[in-house]
């Protein structure tokens, strides 16, 4: 993960920096000394507060970054979430590139904590996805489980998904399953995707794993739900919205996926001020 931040905050910086940051180079003296406070302006679940220090030490290690809350914590309007003091010019210059990852980060936790609330009391725990940002999923993931979420498979090698292309591919859900048994280590389980309730009855005699299914309605997912009667992991996905899920975490399901989670999030309101 720290790899991973480093990169990320390297390769933001590159891009809004550039060859220099030629306002403050022309309105802002060098030695000049600020302080400056990071702002909550509404309410939202914090993620991001170490990731947005990198962003100022990787510019200079002196900046000094004290932070009143941890991740994972419900901040108030108009609470200060950080402190920041160090030269003028640092802090401008790394001003947006932290708001911007703090922002997308706080955004993602506070929309997963508002899915994991609808489900409370329900056997069923809320995932994410892979429809990330390119090159953050990183920071998307981790934002998921500051907000109370799981994250489903980081990315193709460390889990088995068998989707409907895949399936298309390999001759059907059997053959794709058999296939995929032949081949795999015994440590990784076999999640398959599934339309319908033929699908369902198919992927269970095939033994798979986990069964997704995919698209459903919420009738047909209590009916998948009975017929897998425990013999397999059962995940709903597809167009999950905070209205519909807390009645899809009632129809039994174990996992529900919400691609919306990172890929439609909206920011978290932020302000770095000098005081």
């Amino acid at each position: 993960m720290q790899f991973e931040i480093e990169r990320i905050v390297r390769t933001a910086l590159e891009e809004d920096i550039g060859l220099g940051d030629v306002t403050t180079e022309v309105t802002v003296a060098r030695d000049t000394v600020a302080r400056a406070e990071l702002v909550a302006k509404e309410d939202f679940t914090l993620a991001g507060l170490d990731v947005a220090a990198k962003v100022f030490k990787t510019l200079d290690s002196d900046v000094s970054f004290e932070k009143i809350f941890a991740d994972g914590y419900s901040v108030h309007k108009g609470e200060v979430i950080a402190w920041l003091k160090g030269k003028a010019s640092v802090l401008l210059q790394g001003e947006r590139v932290a708001l911007n990852l703090l922002q997308r980060m706080s955004g993602i936790a506070s929309l997963t904590a508002r899915y994991v609330a609808e489900v409370e009391g329900t056997n069923a725990i809320i995932v994410d996805t892979r429809k990330t940002v390119p090159g953050l999923r990183a920071l998307d993931k981790y934002s998921v489980r500051m907000g109370g979420g799981r994250n489903h498979r980081i990315g193709l090698f460390d889990g088995v998904l068998i989707k409907e292309n895949h399936i298309a591919a390999a001759g059907g859900i059997s053959a794709a399953i058999e296939r995929a048994k032949q081949q795999l280590s015994h440590t990784l389980k076999i999640e398959i995707e599934a339309r319908n309730l033929t699908e369902v009855a198919e992927a269970l005699r095939a033994g798979a794993d986990i069964i997704m299914l995919d698209n459903m309605s919420l009738d047909e997912m209590r009916q998948g739900v009975e017929l897998i009667d425990g013999n397999a992991l059962v995940e709903a996905s597809g167009g999950v919205t905070l209205e519909t899920v807390r009645a899809i975490a009632e129809t039994g399901v174990n996992i529900i996926s919400v691609g919306a989670l990172t890929h439609s999030v909206e920011a978290a309101d932020i302000s770095m001020l000098f005081n």
